[in-house]
């Protein structure tokens, strides 16, 4: 065998050729490559999420659990270091407060004045624009439009529509031969005018989310229905609303904390009497009453506490609906 074939040989390179491959052992570098790439596949969704934890916890579950402490405080706007404990003296000071059950009552009438009609028109307008229309890119835009607009522009708007001397509402009910409505002065009147404004802002809102839902309705279900005879309108009723149970409960949960919070609407309606919702706090709602507390009296330890019983509130609300859609299901 010469010198050539012996260098060439496989059995003298075979020993040499796991040294060379690194012998069966990993390199530093590679070490720290499969290191951080277990630590990226472990970490790696924890860090895309914490953004939403960090701004949740700053801006959600902190002013959160400071409106619980103030509410078990006297402290006052001019002066909010200097807390003195009173304990639930404010909570049970809502108890006895005319004004503060005048604005839950106003609440809930200007609530049931703007979901309903609100969620009734929005199916509607929803069974409309799911059939092939021209144009349905438009409409569907449109509907959207008073989403978009500015609640204060919206409201004045809507305030020279309801003036009593020269607005559009009066004369048209002038027309018809009825007399003129003192729209911002009533009981019933201003609340049924704020509650338009809300109809009118969340309507086209409303009719996407139910647009959306329909569109996921099997189209089997519809041909089943044309086969037996069912007309639009019944398919409508049996098909369509049926399939969009659970859409329809989301929407009346989603309104109804809406129409808890109400504030812009109603502060803007009636400009001269700001926070106090009219002369006679015809329409002044938790919010209104929230506000005047706490930036009109300057009663921080009282805001905070009106805070936590619409908190409150809403988690009985929450927890009904839950209770309420768990029996339908069961049954």
């Amino acid at each position: 065998m010469t010198d050539e074939t012996a260098v060439l040989s496989p059995s003298a390179v075979g020993p040499e050729r796991p040294a060379a491959e690194g012998g069966g052992r990993n390199r530093p570098g590679q070490v720290w490559r499969s290191r951080r790439y277990r630590w990226d596949l472990r970490w790696s969704p924890y860090a895309f999420v914490a953004p939403f934890f960090l701004f949740f916890a700053a801006f959600g579950l902190f002013p959160l659990l400071y409106t619980g402490w103030a509410a078990l405080h006297q402290v006052e706007l001019t002066d909010p270091d200097s807390m003195t404990w009173v304990g639930l003296r404010n909570f049970t000071r809502l108890w006895d407060d005319e004004f503060f059950w005048n604005a839950l009552r106003n609440t809930v009438t200007i609530g049931l004045l703007s979901t309903v009609p609100q969620l009734a028109i929005a199916l509607g307008l929803a069974h409309l624009l799911n059939y092939r229309l021209r144009g349905s890119t438009f409409f569907r835009v449109a509907v959207l439009t008073p989403y978009a607009t500015s609640v204060a522009a919206a409201t004045l708007v809507f305030v020279l529509l309801f003036g009593r001397d020269y607005g559009m509402v009066n004369w048209a009910l002038s027309a018809v031969g009825f007399d003129a409505v003192d729209w911002q002065n009533g009981t019933f009147a201003p609340q049924f005018a704020v509650s338009t404004i809300v109809v009118w802002r969340w309507t086209g809102y409303n009719a996407l989310i139910y647009l959306a839902a329909m569109q996921a309705v099997p189209a089997e279900l519809y041909e089943s229905a044309a086969l037996d005879g069912a007309s639009r309108f019944q398919q409508f009723l049996h098909v369509t609303v049926p399939s969009l149970r659970p859409t329809i409960f989301f929407t009346c949960v989603v309104s109804t904390i809406g129409a808890t919070q109400l504030f812009g609407e109603p502060l803007l309606f009636n400009g001269a009497a700001g926070a106090t919702g009219g002369s006679d706090h015809q329409f002044q709602t938790l919010g209104l009453y929230l506000y005047e507390q706490g930036w009109v009296n300057l009663h921080l330890g009282r805001a905070s506490a009106i805070a936590w019983a619409m908190f409150l509130i809403l988690l009985l609300i929450a927890g009904a609906a839950r209770l309420l859609r768990g029996r339908k299901g069961s049954s």
